[in-house]
């Protein structure tokens, strides 16, 4: 990673002069708000972009813009005014075209890189890339763009079956399929929960997945960086819909995969992100039966279950990523003692969140911490906070943190 010949991190300047290092940051949402922290810290200029003004990451970044990222030509024109040292995708909604056309022929850098983007942004461009071009295990697919194509590719993989948008984020769209009676509705969500589905006039192309019946699902945060690559402790985690309701990691030592899983996990994460390439941390999702590890999807950014690393070691998923993504090296991390979970709060409806019984979580346990997101509006279901906890035992701190974000109260104002 170079600018003007030179190594990224190698001269950093100062925020708001000429000799300023400047980082973009597509889409600002919580996770991305941590990330601008962590550049803030390596006085790093950041410039926070988003559809909707106020996104969490814009509360702390120095600047910010708000823009349809979906639309080519507006993401060209402030690229290209921007001129950053480098720009940070932290959601799926943005024309990636552009960002690799500009990285190709006006020298942007985009971090990992533009080719990963693209790729993982797109379910198809990963599974393709996972399955037919590195041989990986994974569910059996089909890609579908009409109910008919569900319909035939569900009987022929099975039942249940799972279909997603090629293109959505935390579970939109996404539903399992248990018999024939569910496929028409299931294909209706999918066709309004992809990303950019309110402004298609087609059908949203969708993969069908065959069911893996799993013993757990993990994902494997792995970082790219300009010491080497570094694979963190496995995060756990439980989604409901295709959306994480808890996360934790376990205690050093203390392992609860088979012999090998671990060692296969990160071989696996290892090939994908080789391929991927760039400088950054990748969260890949895998399935874990028995002895075997199953690629599920991986994204090019700090991923939602990796919250919990704010909780369970010196060095976050966040300040790697930040770290990473300007040529810097990635330490080892040091694990606190015990296990650590995270538990998302979650709302529904429409209107600003406002929170109560905060005070009662951090008291009930010295070690939970809360993180609400400033999200300053909800429509629909947003997560807008996250509970934090520590214990000796992994039961121990996932009771932990359920008990505390159970005392945590939203209200959604006009």
């Amino acid at each position: 990673m170079t600018t003007n010949g030179a190594p990224l991190g190698a001269r950093i300047g100062t925020p708001g002069t000429p000799s300023g290092t400047t980082a973009l940051l597509l889409g600002s949402g919580e996770l991305g708000k941590e990330v601008v922290i962590e550049l803030q810290r390596l006085g790093i200029e950041v410039v926070a972009v988003d559809r909707y003004p106020a996104a969490p990451a814009m509360q702390v970044a120095h600047r910010s813009r708000v823009i349809d990222m979906r639309d080519a030509d507006a993401l060209r024109e402030l690229l290209l005014e921007e001129r950053p040292d480098v720009v940070i995708p932290e959601i799926e909604a943005i024309a990636t075209q552009v960002l690799a056309e500009l990285e190709a022929n006006a020298s942007l850098r985009v971090a990992p890189s533009a080719h990963a983007t693209v790729l993982t942004m797109n379910r198809e461009g990963i599974r393709r890339l996972a399955a037919e071009q590195l041989g990986l295990p994974t569910s059996r697919y089909r890609f579908v763009e009409s109910l008919a194509d569900f319909e035939s590719a569900a009987a022929e993989l099975g039942w249940p079956a799972v279909i997603k948008p090629v293109m959505s984020s935390s579970g939109k769209g996404q539903s399992v399929v248990r018999d024939a009676s569910e496929l028409e509705a299931a294909w209706k969500y999918a066709q309004t929960g992809g990303r950019g589905s309110a402004e298609s006039s087609g059908a949203v192309r969708c993969i069908v997945e065959g069911f893996i019946d799993f013993d757990t699902e993990i994902t494997q945060l792995t970082v790219q960086h300009a010491g080497g690559t570094l694979f963190l402790d496995p995060v756990f985690h439980r989604q409901v819909a295709g959306d994480y309701v808890e996360s934790w990691q376990e205690p050093e030592g203390a392992p609860t995969l088979p012999a090998g899983v671990r060692d296969e996990a990160q071989a696996v994460a290892g090939r994908v992100t080789e391929a991927l390439g760039g400088y950054g941390i990748f969260g890949v999702e895998l399935f874990v039966r028995g002895s075997e590890v199953v690629f599920s999807e991986v994204s090019p950014r700090p991923h939602d279950t990796g919250l919990v690393t704010l909780a369970s070691q010196d060095i976050s998923e966040f300040q790697l990523h930040a770290r990473a993504v300007l040529g810097l090296p990635a330490p080892a991390v040091t694990r606190f003692p015990g296990a650590a979970a995270s538990v998302p709060i979650k709302v529904e409806g429409s209107g600003v969140p406002v929170f109560s019984g905060v005070g009662d979580a951090l008291a009930s346990d010295s070690s939970v911490q809360v993180r609400l997101f400033g999200k300053p509006r909800v429509d629909g279901e947003r997560r807008v906070a996250v509970v934090l906890a520590r214990s000796a035992t992994t039961e121990s701190a996932r009771a932990v943190a359920q008990r505390a974000a159970a005392l945590i109260r939203v209200e959604l104002e006009e």
